[in-house]
């Protein structure tokens, strides 16, 4: 939703939290931490261009989840000491979904920042069922998706499958 109102992306972030509450979930806003503060999210997920992860733990304060998508192993290897909760790492594999992803990094440099980092890390980026698998095989603790389940004919199926695939 980054073309859209501040407004809008408030109003639609408040209904989200609300159910993701009711089915006991936690609720992260990407990129903004003024949105998450306004809704009470559990936290927020940021990237490098982005407000920086020392600020957004003064503002949000202990218990406030911090993600982070570093760029770098440098980047990885300093993140817990900046105040990240977790990582998210990619595009492992190419993807389509987000233009700026840059090439995918595969499978070696994940391993690295997991390793790194010494935080859990979600891989991201071109996860299918096929090849879910092997981002947890090299020590990510979750996968997200996007295009495998958003683009498949029957996104319940293939929620499935990336689930299967995993346990």
């Amino acid at each position: 939703m980054k073309f859209r109102s501040d407004r809008d992306i408030l109003d639609l972030a408040i209904k989200m939290r609300a159910v993701v509450k009711e089915r006991s979930g936690t609720f992260i806003m990407n990129d903004r931490v003024d949105l998450a503060l306004a809704t009470e999210a559990d936290g927020v997920h940021l990237g490098v261009d982005d407000l920086p992860l020392e600020s957004a733990a003064d503002l949000g304060g202990p218990s406030f989840i911090l993600g982070y998508s570093p760029e770098t192993d440098e980047e990885a290897a300093r993140a817990k000491l900046r105040g990240a909760s977790y990582l998210g790492v990619g595009p492992v594999f190419g993807t389509s979904s987000k233009s700026d992803a840059g090439p995918a990094i595969g499978l070696d440099v994940l391993k690295r920042r997991v390793v790194s980092s010494g935080l859990p890390v979600v891989g991201i980026g071109g996860i299918t069922a096929a090849n879910a698998r092997s981002v947890i095989d090299a020590g990510a603790s979750g996968v997200a998706v996007m295009s495998s389940v958003n683009g498949a004919a029957d996104p319940a199926a293939a929620t499935r499958a990336i689930a299967d695939a995993l346990r």
